[in-house]
């Protein structure tokens, strides 16, 4: 499952070359392969045999860092059909859903792949993803993508399904449902009966809109725990010297995540406690 990882760079590899401007390019290596940039052009061969964290240098006389691309750089470089999810928020799906090795995971609404790629890392050689798409013109872009990162197909780790979830869903004692599409909340039922007792329906949404009618109706189903809601925020922070300040730019709300548990069949979840109305005493 994938391409190495570690080691002398070959043909075949996917490189990402970095210029002095922190710009990066992409690149698979070819025997005969030529990267080409106004700053001059580097022959692929240079970069063949070379460890990773070599710096190679353009025709040009510009010099760029090469290392094998990180799974959030690709994913954030993609070619895209639909938006991709952000890495912040698909690390923390696969940390807070607790994708394990092994696992099987059903997956809905594949958009660009890019959360198709964390899925299938974090599962393993062992585990096997499920993918829902409704748009062909997505599922194609994600296959493609997603081909591409592991160095081809995924047959024994991945079916793409292209069709409605509530319509073509057949597994069953599933681990992980990750619903991420327009109305979640229309998929709650069909994700309740395929996760197994145990196991964990996490939901991507966009807007408070959205959050609200899908926290609703995970807690109305009555087959799962109370839903936790939240979403996750980015600030880089300048270092240099004495001069440490947060950046001034930082990568802000990009979506909201609701999770929530399976409970046993037939099991009448503990009915919540509420603060009074007009005081702040927990009860």
């Amino acid at each position: 499952m994938g391409f190495r990882r570690h080691g002398p760079f070959r043909a075949g590899d996917q490189v990402q070359l970095t210029d002095p401007k922190n710009k990066r390019h992409t690149i698979t290596l070819k025997e005969d392969g030529v990267f080409h940039t106004h700053k001059g052009a580097i022959p692929h061969s240079e970069l063949i045999g070379q460890p990773e964290g070599s710096v190679v240098r353009s025709s040009g006389g510009t010099q760029y860092l090469a290392f094998r691309h990180l799974l959030q750089d690709y994913t954030l470089a993609m070619p895209r059909g639909a938006a991709v999810i952000y890495p912040k928020d698909a690390s923390m799906i696969v940390g807070m859903a607790d994708i394990f090795p092994g696992a099987r995971v059903i997956e809905a609404g594949v958009g660009s792949g890019a959360l198709t790629c964390f899925l299938l890392r974090a599962v393993g050689p062992d585990g096997h993803v499920t993918s829902y798409e409704r748009r062909q013109e997505f599922a194609d872009v994600a296959s493609k993508n997603v081909e591409k990162f592991f160095g081809g197909p995924m047959d024994d780790n991945w079916r793409l399904v292209v069709g409605d979830l509530v319509a073509s869903i057949d597994e069953a004692d599933v681990d992980r449902v990750i619903l991420d599409m327009l109305a979640p909340w229309e998929c709650v039922d069909a994700a309740a009966k395929a996760l197994t007792p145990g196991g964990v329906i996490c939901c991507y949404v966009a807007t408070t809109t959205q959050l609200s009618k899908t926290v609703e109706t995970i807690r109305d189903h009555g087959c799962f725990t109370e839903p936790h809601a939240w979403e996750t925020l980015v600030r880089d922070w300048h270092v240099e010297g004495l001069a440490v300040r947060p950046d001034h730019r930082m990568i802000g709300h990009t979506g909201f995540l609701v999770s929530a548990r399976r409970m046993a069949d037939g099991v009448t979840p503990p009915p919540r406690r509420r603060r009074p109305k007009g005081t702040t005493e927990e009860l």
